[in-house]
Protein backbone atom coordinates (compact mmCIF):
# COMPACT_ATOMS: atom_id res chain seq x y z
CA UNK A 1 0.00 0.00 0.00
CA UNK A 2 1.25 3.69 -0.86
CA UNK A 3 2.12 5.59 1.79
CA UNK A 4 0.75 8.88 2.29
CA UNK A 5 2.53 11.75 0.56
CA UNK A 6 4.16 15.31 2.50
CA UNK A 7 5.36 18.40 0.38
CA UNK A 8 8.48 19.90 2.48
CA UNK A 9 9.11 23.37 1.70
CA UNK A 10 12.81 22.50 1.30
CA UNK A 11 16.23 25.07 1.57
CA UNK A 12 18.84 22.71 1.48
CA UNK A 13 20.06 24.01 4.74
CA UNK A 14 20.16 22.16 8.33
CA UNK A 15 16.31 22.27 9.68
CA UNK A 16 14.93 21.14 6.35
CA UNK A 17 17.83 18.54 5.20
CA UNK A 18 16.91 16.98 9.17
CA UNK A 19 13.10 17.39 8.37
CA UNK A 20 13.32 15.05 5.27
CA UNK A 21 14.13 12.33 7.51
CA UNK A 22 12.93 12.79 10.84
CA UNK A 23 9.30 13.31 8.89
CA UNK A 24 9.55 9.80 6.98
CA UNK A 25 10.13 8.30 10.10
CA UNK A 26 8.26 9.54 12.19
CA UNK A 27 4.72 9.85 10.40
CA UNK A 28 6.18 7.02 7.91
CA UNK A 29 5.17 9.26 4.67
CA UNK A 30 7.07 9.87 1.29
CA UNK A 31 8.68 12.99 1.87
CA UNK A 32 8.48 15.56 -1.78
CA UNK A 33 11.38 18.05 -1.29
CA UNK A 34 10.34 21.52 -3.35
CA UNK A 35 12.55 24.09 -3.48
CA UNK A 36 11.72 27.43 -4.93
CA UNK A 37 14.56 29.23 -6.65
CA UNK A 38 13.80 33.22 -5.96
CA UNK A 39 17.14 34.52 -6.94
CA UNK A 40 20.70 34.39 -5.73
CA UNK A 41 21.25 31.35 -4.32
CA UNK A 42 23.54 29.91 -7.34
CA UNK A 43 23.29 26.07 -7.04
CA UNK A 44 19.74 24.92 -6.82
CA UNK A 45 20.66 21.36 -8.90
CA UNK A 46 22.71 20.48 -5.65
CA UNK A 47 19.87 21.69 -3.40
CA UNK A 48 17.40 19.18 -6.06
CA UNK A 49 20.24 16.28 -5.67
CA UNK A 50 20.68 17.10 -1.70
CA UNK A 51 16.61 15.84 -1.55
CA UNK A 52 17.08 12.96 -3.27
CA UNK A 53 20.56 12.19 -1.28
CA UNK A 54 18.85 12.81 2.01
CA UNK A 55 15.52 10.44 1.27
CA UNK A 56 13.17 12.63 -0.50
CA UNK A 57 11.53 10.39 -3.07
CA UNK A 58 11.51 13.28 -5.31
CA UNK A 59 13.01 16.67 -5.41
CA UNK A 60 11.83 19.35 -7.01
CA UNK A 61 13.02 22.82 -8.32
CA UNK A 62 10.54 25.52 -9.07
CA UNK A 63 12.06 28.94 -10.72
CA UNK A 64 10.45 31.36 -9.52
CA UNK A 65 12.65 34.17 -9.70
CA UNK A 66 11.17 36.52 -12.40
CA UNK A 67 7.50 35.58 -10.82
CA UNK A 68 9.09 37.24 -7.16
CA UNK A 69 10.12 40.39 -8.90
CA UNK A 70 7.55 41.31 -10.97
CA UNK A 71 4.63 39.59 -8.17
CA UNK A 72 6.31 40.45 -4.89
CA UNK A 73 9.14 43.05 -5.28
CA UNK A 74 7.72 45.65 -7.54
CA UNK A 75 4.85 45.52 -5.33
CA UNK A 76 7.09 46.29 -1.88
CA UNK A 77 9.45 49.18 -3.94
CA UNK A 78 6.04 50.72 -4.68
CA UNK A 79 4.89 50.83 -0.98
CA UNK A 80 8.89 51.47 0.12
CA UNK A 81 8.80 48.09 2.23
CA UNK A 82 10.67 48.60 5.13
CA UNK A 83 10.15 46.99 8.83
CA UNK A 84 10.87 48.98 11.83
CA UNK A 85 12.33 51.70 9.49
CA UNK A 86 15.38 49.22 8.83
CA UNK A 87 14.21 45.75 7.41
CA UNK A 88 13.24 45.84 3.80
CA UNK A 89 11.56 42.14 5.00
CA UNK A 90 12.66 40.37 2.01
CA UNK A 91 12.07 37.28 3.78
CA UNK A 92 8.57 37.81 4.75
CA UNK A 93 7.92 38.89 1.40
CA UNK A 94 8.81 35.55 -0.43
CA UNK A 95 7.33 33.50 2.01
CA UNK A 96 3.36 33.43 0.52
CA UNK A 97 5.31 32.64 -2.97
CA UNK A 98 7.12 29.57 -1.37
CA UNK A 99 3.89 28.40 0.35
CA UNK A 100 2.13 28.80 -2.67
CA UNK A 101 4.14 26.91 -5.20
CA UNK A 102 4.52 24.03 -2.30
CA UNK A 103 0.31 24.01 -1.79
CA UNK A 104 0.21 23.72 -5.76
CA UNK A 105 2.59 20.59 -5.56
CA UNK A 106 0.36 19.01 -2.57
CA UNK A 107 -2.90 19.56 -4.94
CA UNK A 108 -1.37 18.27 -8.15
CA UNK A 109 0.58 15.52 -6.37
CA UNK A 110 -2.23 14.25 -4.09
CA UNK A 111 -0.50 14.86 -0.55
CA UNK A 112 -2.17 14.63 2.79
CA UNK A 113 0.98 16.88 4.06
CA UNK A 114 2.59 20.27 4.11
CA UNK A 115 5.53 20.84 5.90
CA UNK A 116 8.14 23.63 6.83
CA UNK A 117 11.35 23.42 8.70
CA UNK A 118 10.73 26.82 10.62
CA UNK A 119 10.92 26.87 14.71
CA UNK A 120 8.34 27.03 16.88
CA UNK A 121 9.82 31.07 18.07
CA UNK A 122 10.11 32.17 14.49
CA UNK A 123 7.96 34.46 12.11
CA UNK A 124 8.12 31.92 9.48
CA UNK A 125 6.00 29.19 10.64
CA UNK A 126 3.61 31.64 10.79
CA UNK A 127 3.68 33.26 7.17
CA UNK A 128 3.90 29.41 5.58
CA UNK A 129 0.66 28.43 7.49
CA UNK A 130 -1.34 31.35 7.35
CA UNK A 131 -1.01 30.96 3.61
CA UNK A 132 -1.53 26.95 3.70
CA UNK A 133 -4.76 27.75 5.63
CA UNK A 134 -5.51 30.92 3.31
CA UNK A 135 -4.90 28.17 0.24
CA UNK A 136 -5.83 24.93 1.04
CA UNK A 137 -6.91 24.61 4.43
CA UNK A 138 -7.53 20.61 4.12
CA UNK A 139 -4.33 20.47 3.92
CA UNK A 140 -2.41 18.96 7.38
CA UNK A 141 0.18 20.83 8.78
CA UNK A 142 3.43 19.08 9.81
CA UNK A 143 6.37 21.19 11.88
CA UNK A 144 8.96 19.49 12.68
CA UNK A 145 11.11 21.91 14.38
CA UNK A 146 8.40 22.84 16.72
CA UNK A 147 8.07 19.07 17.72
CA UNK A 148 11.28 17.46 17.87
CA UNK A 149 12.72 19.82 20.60
CA UNK A 150 16.50 19.88 19.16
CA UNK A 151 18.36 22.97 20.07
CA UNK A 152 21.03 23.78 16.61
CA UNK A 153 23.96 21.94 18.13
CA UNK A 154 21.69 18.76 18.45
CA UNK A 155 20.39 18.69 14.86
CA UNK A 156 24.16 19.05 13.71
CA UNK A 157 24.46 15.39 15.99
CA UNK A 158 21.45 14.24 14.00
CA UNK A 159 22.67 15.14 10.48
CA UNK A 160 25.82 13.75 11.45
CA UNK A 161 24.84 10.42 12.64
CA UNK A 162 22.38 10.00 9.75
CA UNK A 163 25.17 10.69 6.94
CA UNK A 164 22.98 13.98 6.37
CA UNK A 165 24.88 16.96 4.46
CA UNK A 166 24.45 19.98 5.96
CA UNK A 167 26.78 23.73 5.14
CA UNK A 168 27.05 24.38 8.82
CA UNK A 169 29.44 23.32 11.55
CA UNK A 170 29.67 23.65 15.42
CA UNK A 171 32.45 26.14 14.84
CA UNK A 172 29.92 28.08 12.41
CA UNK A 173 26.65 27.94 13.25
CA UNK A 174 24.91 30.62 11.27
CA UNK A 175 21.56 29.98 9.79
CA UNK A 176 20.93 31.69 6.56
CA UNK A 177 18.67 32.92 3.94
CA UNK A 178 19.00 34.42 0.89
CA UNK A 179 16.78 35.28 -1.99
CA UNK A 180 17.08 37.93 -4.71
CA UNK A 181 16.16 41.19 -2.34
CA UNK A 182 18.60 40.31 0.59
CA UNK A 183 20.17 37.97 2.47
CA UNK A 184 19.56 37.25 6.59
CA UNK A 185 22.00 35.53 8.99
CA UNK A 186 20.95 34.29 12.50
CA UNK A 187 22.17 31.76 15.04
CA UNK A 188 25.61 31.67 16.93
CA UNK A 189 27.21 34.00 18.35
CA UNK A 190 24.88 36.88 16.21
CA UNK A 191 22.37 36.03 19.21
CA UNK A 192 24.47 37.99 21.52
CA UNK A 193 23.40 41.72 20.96
CA UNK A 194 26.03 43.15 23.18
CA UNK A 195 29.27 42.47 20.46
CA UNK A 196 29.74 43.50 17.08
CA UNK A 197 28.96 41.04 14.50
CA UNK A 198 31.59 39.18 13.77
CA UNK A 199 33.51 39.83 10.21
CA UNK A 200 32.31 36.63 8.79
CA UNK A 201 29.11 36.73 9.21
CA UNK A 202 28.60 38.78 5.65
CA UNK A 203 29.22 37.83 2.72
CA UNK A 204 27.74 40.08 0.26
CA UNK A 205 28.96 43.48 1.42
CA UNK A 206 32.40 44.51 2.02
CA UNK A 207 33.26 46.25 5.43
CA UNK A 208 32.61 49.79 4.51
CA UNK A 209 36.48 50.47 6.22
CA UNK A 210 37.74 47.93 2.63
CA UNK A 211 35.50 49.68 0.21
CA UNK A 212 36.85 51.78 -2.81
CA UNK A 213 38.42 55.09 -1.89
CA UNK A 214 36.44 56.66 -4.25
CA UNK A 215 32.84 56.74 -4.54
CA UNK A 216 30.34 54.71 -7.24
CA UNK A 217 27.54 56.38 -8.63
CA UNK A 218 24.92 55.10 -10.63
CA UNK A 219 21.95 56.35 -12.57
CA UNK A 220 18.58 54.44 -12.17
CA UNK A 221 15.79 55.12 -14.37
CA UNK A 222 12.01 54.81 -13.02
CA UNK A 223 8.89 54.40 -15.12
CA UNK A 224 5.32 54.09 -12.76
CA UNK A 225 8.10 53.50 -9.59
CA UNK A 226 9.75 50.62 -11.15
CA UNK A 227 13.33 51.02 -12.35
CA UNK A 228 14.08 50.17 -15.89
CA UNK A 229 17.46 50.99 -16.39
CA UNK A 230 20.75 50.90 -14.77
CA UNK A 231 23.65 53.79 -16.02
CA UNK A 232 21.46 54.03 -19.35
CA UNK A 233 21.40 50.08 -19.84
CA UNK A 234 17.90 48.86 -20.20
CA UNK A 235 17.22 45.12 -18.85
CA UNK A 236 14.57 42.82 -16.83
CA UNK A 237 13.73 43.71 -12.59
CA UNK A 238 15.94 40.58 -11.60
CA UNK A 239 19.14 41.44 -13.40
CA UNK A 240 18.84 45.01 -12.32
CA UNK A 241 18.42 44.07 -8.81
CA UNK A 242 21.09 41.29 -9.37
CA UNK A 243 23.68 43.76 -10.90
CA UNK A 244 23.21 46.23 -8.00
CA UNK A 245 23.46 43.94 -5.23
CA UNK A 246 26.97 43.15 -6.12
CA UNK A 247 27.89 46.92 -7.16
CA UNK A 248 26.27 48.36 -4.02
CA UNK A 249 27.87 45.12 -2.19
CA UNK A 250 31.55 45.99 -3.09
CA UNK A 251 31.07 49.13 -1.97
CA UNK A 252 29.98 48.44 1.78
CA UNK A 253 26.36 49.30 1.23
CA UNK A 254 23.66 47.41 2.72
CA UNK A 255 24.45 45.88 5.97
CA UNK A 256 21.46 45.56 8.62
CA UNK A 257 22.20 45.10 12.46
CA UNK A 258 18.96 44.96 14.33
CA UNK A 259 16.77 44.63 17.44
CA UNK A 260 13.61 43.38 15.58
CA UNK A 261 10.21 42.61 17.42
CA UNK A 262 9.05 39.99 15.76
CA UNK A 263 5.13 38.88 15.42
CA UNK A 264 5.17 36.06 18.22
CA UNK A 265 6.19 38.27 20.68
CA UNK A 266 10.18 38.71 21.25
CA UNK A 267 12.73 40.61 20.36
CA UNK A 268 15.49 39.11 18.65
CA UNK A 269 19.13 40.40 17.43
CA UNK A 270 19.13 40.46 13.27
CA UNK A 271 21.72 40.50 10.55
CA UNK A 272 20.43 41.13 7.19
CA UNK A 273 22.03 42.71 3.57
CA UNK A 274 20.12 43.63 1.76
CA UNK A 275 22.15 46.14 -1.08
CA UNK A 276 19.92 46.61 -4.31
CA UNK A 277 17.23 46.63 -2.27
CA UNK A 278 18.99 49.96 0.49
CA UNK A 279 19.76 51.35 -3.11
CA UNK A 280 16.52 51.16 -4.65
CA UNK A 281 14.22 51.78 -1.78
CA UNK A 282 16.30 55.15 -1.59
CA UNK A 283 16.11 56.29 -5.16
CA UNK A 284 12.28 55.24 -5.47
CA UNK A 285 11.79 57.96 -2.22
CA UNK A 286 13.52 59.72 -4.17
CA UNK A 287 12.02 60.34 -7.17
CA UNK A 288 8.72 60.40 -5.36
CA UNK A 289 9.67 63.32 -3.75
CA UNK A 290 9.89 64.91 -7.28
CA UNK A 291 7.06 63.99 -8.66
CA UNK A 292 4.23 63.47 -5.90
CA UNK A 293 2.17 66.34 -4.33
CA UNK A 294 2.46 67.14 -0.62
CA UNK A 295 -0.93 65.80 0.61
CA UNK A 296 -0.09 62.10 -1.28
CA UNK A 297 3.81 62.60 0.18
CA UNK A 298 2.44 62.72 3.91
CA UNK A 299 -0.73 59.95 3.08
CA UNK A 300 1.61 57.68 1.38
CA UNK A 301 3.48 56.67 4.47
CA UNK A 302 0.86 55.74 7.12
CA UNK A 303 -0.61 53.38 4.45
CA UNK A 304 3.27 52.06 3.86
CA UNK A 305 3.55 51.37 7.22
CA UNK A 306 0.29 49.06 7.43
CA UNK A 307 1.86 47.27 4.30
CA UNK A 308 4.77 46.69 5.88
CA UNK A 309 3.29 44.96 8.92
CA UNK A 310 1.08 42.91 6.36
CA UNK A 311 4.08 41.48 4.82
CA UNK A 312 5.99 40.98 8.41
CA UNK A 313 2.64 39.27 9.64
CA UNK A 314 1.98 36.74 7.08
CA UNK A 315 -0.82 38.12 5.79
CA UNK A 316 -0.20 38.77 2.03
CA UNK A 317 -3.66 37.17 0.97
CA UNK A 318 -6.21 39.60 2.43
CA UNK A 319 -8.31 41.74 0.91
CA UNK A 320 -6.59 44.70 2.83
CA UNK A 321 -3.36 43.88 1.03
CA UNK A 322 -4.93 43.98 -1.96
CA UNK A 323 -6.47 47.06 -1.94
CA UNK A 324 -3.28 49.16 -0.40
CA UNK A 325 -1.49 47.84 -3.52
CA UNK A 326 -4.49 49.21 -5.16
CA UNK A 327 -3.63 52.73 -4.16
CA UNK A 328 0.40 52.48 -4.40
CA UNK A 329 -0.38 51.56 -8.07
CA UNK A 330 -2.40 54.46 -8.67
CA UNK A 331 0.07 57.17 -6.51
CA UNK A 332 3.17 55.65 -9.08
CA UNK A 333 1.30 56.68 -12.55
CA UNK A 334 3.56 59.75 -12.61
CA UNK A 335 6.41 58.55 -10.99
CA UNK A 336 9.00 58.57 -13.87
CA UNK A 337 12.49 59.80 -14.66
CA UNK A 338 15.72 59.34 -13.37
CA UNK A 339 17.73 59.52 -9.98
CA UNK A 340 21.42 59.37 -9.35
CA UNK A 341 22.63 58.04 -6.26
CA UNK A 342 26.11 57.88 -4.59
CA UNK A 343 27.62 54.74 -3.23
CA UNK A 344 30.84 55.73 -0.14
CA UNK A 345 32.10 53.02 1.96
CA UNK A 346 28.48 52.28 3.24
CA UNK A 347 26.47 54.88 2.68
CA UNK A 348 23.98 55.41 -0.08
CA UNK A 349 22.68 58.87 -1.14
CA UNK A 350 20.41 59.82 -3.84
CA UNK A 351 22.45 63.27 -4.84
CA UNK A 352 20.33 64.40 -8.36
CA UNK A 353 17.14 63.26 -10.02
CA UNK A 354 15.15 64.97 -13.25
CA UNK A 355 11.74 63.77 -14.49
CA UNK A 356 9.37 64.33 -17.14
CA UNK A 357 6.70 64.69 -14.17
CA UNK A 358 8.79 66.83 -11.67
CA UNK A 359 6.74 69.20 -9.55
CA UNK A 360 9.56 70.98 -8.87
CA UNK A 361 8.52 74.97 -10.19
CA UNK A 362 12.50 76.61 -10.76
CA UNK A 363 10.64 80.12 -10.55
CA UNK A 364 8.40 79.25 -8.18
CA UNK A 365 11.47 78.11 -6.11
CA UNK A 366 14.58 80.58 -6.81
CA UNK A 367 15.74 83.38 -4.87
CA UNK A 368 17.33 85.00 -7.68
CA UNK A 369 16.80 87.16 -10.75
CA UNK A 370 14.22 84.26 -12.36
CA UNK A 371 11.73 84.26 -9.52
CA UNK A 372 7.83 84.28 -9.66
CA UNK A 373 6.71 83.97 -6.82
CA UNK A 374 4.79 86.84 -5.58
CA UNK A 375 4.89 87.40 -1.88
CA UNK A 376 2.44 90.00 -1.67
CA UNK A 377 -0.16 87.24 -1.42
CA UNK A 378 1.55 85.64 1.98
CA UNK A 379 0.27 88.09 4.32
CA UNK A 380 -3.53 87.40 3.30
CA UNK A 381 -2.60 83.16 3.63
CA UNK A 382 -0.92 83.39 6.98
CA UNK A 383 -3.93 85.35 8.42
CA UNK A 384 -6.49 82.68 6.95
CA UNK A 385 -4.26 80.17 8.00
CA UNK A 386 -3.81 80.92 11.16
CA UNK A 387 -7.32 81.67 11.96
CA UNK A 388 -8.63 78.62 13.90
CA UNK A 389 -5.60 79.05 16.11
CA UNK A 390 -6.07 82.80 16.42
CA UNK A 391 -9.68 82.56 17.66
CA UNK A 392 -8.87 79.25 19.79
CA UNK A 393 -6.92 80.84 21.82
CA UNK A 394 -8.23 84.30 22.18
CA UNK A 395 -11.09 82.23 23.38
CA UNK A 396 -9.37 80.66 26.21
CA UNK A 397 -7.62 84.14 27.26
CA UNK A 398 -11.37 85.34 27.51
CA UNK A 399 -11.89 82.56 30.08
CA UNK A 400 -8.56 82.26 31.92
CA UNK A 401 -9.87 86.42 32.91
Amino acid sequence: MAKELCVLAYSGGLDTSVAIRWIAEKYDVDVIAVAIDVGEEKDYEGIRAKGEQVGAVESIVVDAVDEFYNDYITRALRANLMYENKYPAFTALARPLLAQHQVRVALEKGAKYVAHGCTGKGNDQVRFEVTYQALAPQLKCIAPAREWNMTREQEIDYAEQHGIPVPVGKKSPYSTDTNLWGRSIECGVIEDPSIEAPDDAWEWTVSPQEAPDEPTYVKIAFEKGLPVALDGEQMSGAKLVGKLNEIAGANGVGRVNMMENRLVGIKSRELYETPAATVLLAAHRDIESLCLDRETMHFKPYLELRWSELVYYGLWFTPLREAIDAFMEETQKTVSGEVTVKLYKGNCEAVARKSPNSLYDFGLASYGDEDTFDPSKSKGFIDIWALPAKVTNTVRRKAEE
